[in-house]
């Protein structure tokens, strides 16, 4: 009896273990609360900094389902806008007021953990208010949080621990993981990066041909590149010197970023068209921006101009090009929203992206070549590269460059893989497997998998995580 009863007592424990201050009690906008848990707070790491958290436990079993963790990128950028718009268990409605559940949503069969990242994104703030950082800063941080999780949410340090993420998270997920991997407190299974930033070089290269293979460059600018950029059949796009090359590259530029193409996805429209600036409502609204430049000379005279013009305003914003966060920043600001996500008073107005974030961070790696391999060489992570294959920004084919230059053993030829929908069996893309990672396109997709594909990001994730073949 005395044994039922300290067995019990201990099961009580770990069941109330979570914090419930931080539990989410009643949201907005949903015509039904949900029956799972989620919580919502901060996690507070070095220099007093406080990282805003979102944990969504499993609708199926939450004690032995496994801890996803999912970062979006930027960098500065809002990993509550993966939660809001592509993978989470409620997505936000045009009216910027109303939830509607997804029945594709990755908590389905994982409890996971969405965090605003680094200080100064979404409601992520430091006490000091300073948001300059870089990558080593960044990935320093966002181990500490997990580990401030862990402690404030025991009940999970044992499960089975999975870090994902998408875009600039194609730098954030691997410097992470190559921490992680050396705390034998936490139960690293494997890593997931979409349409990441795995390499500039490779990333850059790709995309001017990915660009003239989609019809967007034509004969004459591919015979310019060809002549100037290209010696002994290679062809370099990044970091050549040659003026004719330069001229011919901002060109390619011109078309894929400026022209009113959606470069998350080359084939959906722009919601508004492309604008460059605009000021809106006594903001500066930034709406060119995307993960990468060909000619990173010119990222940075854009940068010092857009520094000159955030100096005269009293705030800027971010937008990513071709995307409408209006309907997320709406529901997020709104008062009893805030209210009831426990959002501090120190937090700013939630924005997809922050522009002092990204224009003051320091990106050390161009590729994350190193800590791929260190992953590898353990021998027992489950690494997936997944792209949309219609996205510009981070293209599928610089990430298949990548992933191929691993040189690891190859298992499975690449090969179409298949999932069902309501029309019955269909090709979601193609994969490649190797050793311990695999390489995966989902067909007709862009940056965001999970919002233009839900049923076959959802199955990716399932196999992914269940260690299923694709």
């Amino acid at each position: 009896m005395v044994l039922l009863l300290c067995y019990f007592l201990s099961s009580l424990l770990v069941v109330m273990a979570a914090p419930a201050a931080d539990e989410v009690k009643f949201l907005p906008g949903l015509q039904k609360q949900p029956s799972f848990r989620h919580f919502s707070g901060y996690l507070n790491v070095a220099d007093g900094k406080h990282l805003h958290y979102w944990l969504v436990e499993s609708q199926e079993d939450p004690s032995s389902d496994p801890l996803v963790l999912w970062l979006n990128g930027g960098p500065g950028c809002s990993s509550l806008d993966g939660l809001l718009t592509e993978h989470g268990p409620y997505l936000i409605q045009d009216d910027g007021a109303t939830l509607q559940y997804n029945p594709y949503s990755w908590n389905k069969i994982a409890n996971v953990l969405y965090l605003e990242s680094p200080a100064g994104v979404g409601f992520s703030y430091s006490d000091d208010k300073n948001y300059v950082t870089n990558d080593t800063e960044v990935s320093m941080n966002n181990y500490l949080a997990l580990k401030e999780f862990f402690r404030l949410f025991p009940e999970f340090s044992k499960s089975e621990l999975f870090l994902t993420g998408e875009s600039y998270g194609g730098i954030y997920i691997p410097t992470l993981a190559e921490r992680v991997m050396e705390d034998s407190t936490l139960n690293l299974q494997g890593i997931a990066v979409g349409n990441g930033m795995s390499s500039y070089e490779m990333n850059d290269n790709s995309l001017v041909y990915f660009a003239y293979y989609h019809g967007l460059l034509g004969s004459l600018l591919w015979s310019e590149l060809q002549t100037f950029c290209c010696s002994e059949g290679t062809c370099d796009f990044y970091s050549n010197k040659n003026k004719n090359c330069t001229e011919a590259i901002g060109d390619v530029q011109t078309i894929v970023y400026s022209s009113g193409l959606n470069m998350y996805n080359l084939y959906a429209p722009c919601p508004g068209g492309v604008q460059r600036l605009s000021i809106d409502k006594g903001q500066l609204v930034i709406r060119d921006l995307g993960n990468s430049f060909i000619n990173h000379q010119s990222t940075q005279l854009w940068s010092q101009k857009l520094r000159g013009l955030a100096s005269r305003h009293l705030s800027v914003r971010l937008d990513p090009p071709c995307t409408n966060s209006t309907p997320s920043s709406l529901y997020l600001n709104n008062k009893l929203v805030r209210t009831a996500l426990h959002i501090s008073p120190k937090a700013l107005d939630w924005a997809i992206c922050s522009s002092e974030v990204n224009l003051n961070y320091g990106r050390l790696y161009m590729d994350v070549r190193k800590q791929y391999l260190k992953l590898l060489s353990a021998l027992k992570y489950r690494v997936l590269v997944y792209n949309g294959d219609v996205d510009m920004a981070c293209n599928f084919m610089g990430d298949e460059w990548f992933v191929e230059s691993l040189q690891q053993q190859v298992e499975v030829q690449r090969r179409p893989w298949l999932f069902n929908d309501v029309n019955g069996r269909q090709v979601g893309g193609f994969v490649k497997e190797f050793d311990n990672i695999a390489f995966l396109t989902v067909k007709g997709s862009g940056h965001m998998v999970p919002s233009d594909k839900p049923i076959a990001a959802f199955a990716m994730f399932s196999r992914f995580i269940k260690r299923q073949p694709y």
